[in-house]
């Protein structure tokens, strides 16, 4: 799906990775579920692209839900995959997250794990090689992606800001719609290792200037990055009262 000159999501409000489209190639941000392999191919094909024009892949973090399809590119098409130091780890199955299910609710919990089932979540295909990034770094890719620390939902956790999109992709990081609840807008993400800490992290995002703030579960948003961190502060504020 078409967001704006350059910039597509695959995926739905459930599960998303995201696309930089250039005249250097494509950047793909996260890689969803193994199944959205099929709707990667699909989006290329609306621009006559394929997928010897994806020149990397950078992840969010290293969490199950977020890996997907990204070592079949590494492997079958030599896509590199960058993913933070401190993910390294996870995104390898050497590492596991330490989380706990947070408060849920029949209906959405329930699509949530259809989707997994019918794009293939429960069986996951970890990396087998990365490449580490860390804090500052302007990547060689597409669009000229940089990283932004933000840990907190893992140790690992960034956000990809874009200024050529003017979109700052933020993974888990925050969310706009709740996978166990339903509850949709900007929130905390659930799953997240240390809930103070990526609230902290979310100061940083303050800094940047971009319009589209771009989460790994939930709709895209227009609202500005000042804007979507007011509100994730506002919802984490009601929960605790």
């Amino acid at each position: 799906m078409r967001l704006a000159p350059g910039l597509h999501r695959i995926g739905d409000d459930v599960v998303a990775a995201y696309l930089v489209v250039t005249d250097d190639g494509v950047l793909v941000v996260d890689a969803g579920m193994p199944g959205h392999w099929r709707d990667l191919n699909r989006e290329l094909a609306t621009l006559d692209l394929t997928l010897a024009d994806v020149r990397g892949v950078v992840l969010t973090h290293g969490d199950t839900d977020h890996l997907g399809f990204a070592e079949r590119l590494r492997r079958d098409h030599g896509v590199p995959v960058h993913v933070h130091t401190a993910d390294a780890a996870r995104a390898q199955g050497r590492d596991k997250p330490h989380t706990h299910w947070d408060t849920w609710r029949l209906a959405p919990t329930a699509r949530f794990l259809a989707l997994a089932v019918r794009k293939g979540g429960l069986r996951t295909t970890y990396l087998r090689d990365v490449v580490p990034v860390g804090d500052g770094d302007v990547l060689d890719l597409p669009g000229s992606p940089r990283v932004v620390a933000l840990p907190g939902h893992s140790p690992g956790s960034i956000a990809v800001h874009v200024p050529a999109v003017d979109a700052v992709l933020v993974g888990d990081a925050l969310t706009t719609r709740h996978v166990l609840t339903g509850r949709t807008g900007p929130q905390p993400a659930p799953f997240t290792d240390d809930p103070d800490q990526a609230l902290t992290s979310l100061d940083r995002l303050t800094t940047l200037d971009a319009t589209w703030v771009l989460p790994g579960h939930g709709a895209p948003s227009r609202a500005g990055t000042g804007a979507v961190v007011a509100a994730v502060r506002a919802a984490a504020g009601a929960e605790l009262r």
